[in-house]
């Protein structure tokens, strides 16, 4: 598929998902998200890959949703007496899409604002650069927070933290966003998309359907107070896990001293 507004690279056993709008500073539209699911497919179809990373072309990650785009139909639509309901929201799809992929690193090389930010918290690991920084712009815009960012926020960076982002629409330099807890790790701007690629390359080494319960299982407990619940959907998972022919190669790998491969395997 020839993307418009994305690049999609095989780097190995990682694909390298990058905003490609320079010139807008990479705004986000519907056929932005379109294809982005479409490449997470790519990555999540394909045996030999393992990992994901998402990051911006130019000097911006993602400035936000496309005002010039996207609002103004909606200001227009609303003038009209006849106007067409505004259709379901897609977030569920973007945030399911996320949680659900093999494991996916953002690597924010500038400004994300908005759907910028929103749209990467739901991501295994934020990376930024030195020139990294964060907004949660909504409140500005008259409008609230999505993408479930009102949960991640919170768990990301806790009660306060995330209510004096989202209630004040200020800028978080990207040291200030890793020490509070937004992003993860900084790193040298030059450096930033290598390192991503790095740790997103560990991660690949390792069984992608592993991963992927690994993750689903984050999702469901990183939240739960009932800890029978948590040990219950472990325990599920296990058992699946200890059947699985993932798990059969790495103890015969062990056994026979020698690295396991985890990719093409049959049932």
């Amino acid at each position: 598929m020839d993307y418009e507004t994305i690049e999609f690279e095989r780097r190995g056993a990682v694909g390298l998902l990058t905003l490609n709008r320079p010139d807008k500073l990479n705004a986000w539209t519907y056929g932005m998200r379109d294809e982005l699911l479409h490449a997470m497919d790519q990555v999540n179809n394909d045996p030999a890959m393992g990992a994901m990373v998402l990051t911006g072309a130019g000097r911006g990650f993602c400035a936000g949703a496309d005002i010039g785009v996207m609002f103004k139909k909606q200001l227009d639509d609303a003038e009209m007496d006849d106007a067409p309901a505004r259709p379901p929201s897609t977030a569920a799809k973007w945030v399911k899409a996320v949680r659900g992929a093999k494991p996916m690193i953002a690597a924010v090389n500038g400004a994300a604002v908005g759907v910028g930010l929103t749209q990467i918290l739901p991501c295994d690991y934020i990376m930024a650069s030195g020139k990294a920084k964060f907004c949660c712009a909504f409140v500005k815009m008259g409008v609230v927070t999505e993408l479930a960012s009102s949960h991640y926020l919170v768990q990301r960076m806790g009660w306060g933290n995330a209510s004096e982002a989202a209630l004040t629409a200020r800028m978080i330099p990207g040291e200030e966003a890793v020490r509070l807890g937004l992003a993860d790790r900084l790193v040298p701007h030059d450096q930033l998309v290598d390192e991503a690629l790095a740790l997103a390359g560990l991660m690949a080494q390792n069984p992608s359907r592993q991963l992927r319960m690994v993750k689903e299982l984050l999702s469901q407990n990183g939240s739960e107070s009932d800890l029978d619940k948590v040990l219950e959907r472990e325990t599920v998972a296990l058992e699946l896990a200890y059947k699985s022919p993932e798990h059969a190669e790495a103890v015969n790998a062990f056994l026979e001293k020698r690295q396991p491969n985890f990719h093409n395997l049959t049932e």
